[in-house]
């Protein structure tokens, strides 16, 4: 009951940070934002990482910055960006294809087998993703498409990032590795930041959305999945994936008052039916 509450609670940060990054983005821009967002996290977590009395093995730091690179500074920010023209629920449901990517690299870089049900998996996922933009609740335009693209990509570096987390950072505690990689990523992220400042002095509404991404949807959020990790292993942990795009999309109607059309609950549907067959065929290989 434990592990289910908690993952419940990880769904529900995680699908929040795109109503937080959609609410925030238009006043501070995306590198801003999300520089603000990792900067903050980074140091949240590593405040945690000192009152536990743990010293962290940061020998490699450039390990550090591609994994920082792959797994929060890029997607973050591809994300940040695609939401200045489609809504939170769109863009959390977009990321729900992470593990279709993951099982993609996986085969092209691990020599992983691609059985006819996980090939079955990655097609709904396509077409999962083209009844969300030609059904969707937003009019298809070039701004849109190039939004959706940058979505999918953030999905791609998503994927890309756990698989080299997995071969390079398996003897390293979880915790080490979060506050490593947020981290890295603010420092990839600095300069950027003082090329394109924000173009507004943030309010308090945004203010405090950009403290709720960066404490909670973020630091805390990374916290208790590793938790989740530790408690039920990575294939148990990653059913939360079928739970971000339900609380994003939930988030997003109850607070943007965004519209939630039958084409994105049919699209929603599809795109989790071919994650539930890729990831079902993983846990089958890893009781």
């Amino acid at each position: 009951m434990q592990d289910l509450l908690i993952l419940i609670v990880v769904a529900a940060l995680w699908g929040a940070s795109f109503l937080f990054i959609r609410v925030a983005v238009h006043d501070l821009g995306p590198v801003a934002l999300i520089e603000a967002r990792v900067g903050l996290a980074g140091l949240a977590l590593l405040a945690v990482v000192a009152m536990l009395r743990r010293r962290p093995a940061w020998r490699d730091r450039r390990r550090y910055l591609i994994l920082g690179a792959l797994s929060a500074a890029a997607p973050f920010t591809l994300i940040a960006v695609a939401e200045l023209h489609i809504t939170a629920s769109l863009a959390s449901i977009l990321n729900a294809t992470t593990p279709l990517f993951s099982l993609l690299l996986s085969v092209a870089w691990l020599g992983e087998p691609l059985t006819p049900r996980r090939l079955l998996g990655v097609l709904l996922g396509v077409l999962g993703v083209g009844v969300l933009v030609g059904l969707g609740p937003v009019r298809v335009d070039p701004a849109l498409v190039a939004a959706v693209a940058a979505s999918l990509l953030a999905a791609l570096l998503y994927a890309a990032g756990g698989i080299y987390a997995k071969l390079h950072f398996v003897d390293t505690a979880p915790m080490t590795v979060a506050t490593g990689q947020q981290l890295a990523a603010a420092v990839l992220l600095l300069i950027p930041t003082l090329l394109l400042p924000p173009p507004r002095v943030p309010d308090l509404p945004v203010a405090a959305a950009v403290l709720a991404l960066a404490l909670a949807c973020t630091a805390l959020g990374f916290a208790l999945f590793y938790r989740l990790v530790a408690r039920l292993g990575p294939t148990g942990a990653l059913s939360v994936t079928f739970l971000v795009p339900v609380f994003g999309s939930a988030w997003g109607a109850l607070f943007l008052d965004e519209e939630v059309t039958p084409g994105t609950g049919l699209g929603l549907l599809i795109v989790l039916g071919g994650v539930a067959l890729v990831t079902g065929a993983a846990a089958r290989r890893k009781p």
